[in-house]
């Protein structure tokens, strides 16, 4: 895969787990992924499959196939304590981040402004319209949080 043409085994290994990483990160508000962003990560790791840059589309199939399976182990291994979670997720995504750039400029843009859309989709799992159209205005705990 042309991506993939001057990284290790390991590294891309490590680059397949950018989506597993940032789901985990983005589900981190009470120290564990539910089974709701579970499966709304799952759900948006295949529609990147087909709904990304052409540039990407190898990287998010092969991705893809082991997302669910990655999202588990990972998931598993991190700590529950919200803090410590964070900190070694944030860890583990500065290491991607120096692998993304050895990608060349092209896949590294294109893989830096996906992966801020996975982000803020993966963000929304437990967010309602809804609660917006009742309590248009700001209310601590029903529509943001501190």
């Amino acid at each position: 895969m042309e991506i993939f043409k001057d990284s290790t085994h390991e590294e891309k290994e490590a680059l397949l787990n950018f989506p597993v990483y940032i789901s985990l990160l983005t589900s981190n508000k009470t120290g564990k992924l539910d089974k709701a962003e579970k499966a709304a990560a799952n759900e948006l790791s295949h529609i990147k499959t087909f709904a990304c840059n052409p540039l990407l589309v190898d990287f998010y199939k092969e991705a893809d196939t082991v997302f669910e399976m990655n999202i588990n182990l990972i998931d598993a291994q991190l700590p529950y304590c919200k803090d410590a979670r964070e900190k070694m997720i944030k860890e583990e995504l500065t290491k991607i981040y120096w692998l993304v750039l050895k990608l060349g400029e092209d896949y590294s843009v294109a893989l830096h402004q996906s992966m801020k859309s996975f982000k803020e989709h993966a963000s929304n799992t437990h967010y309602n319209v809804l609660v917006d159209f009742i309590f248009p205005l700001p209310l601590n705990g029903i529509n943001y949080d501190e």
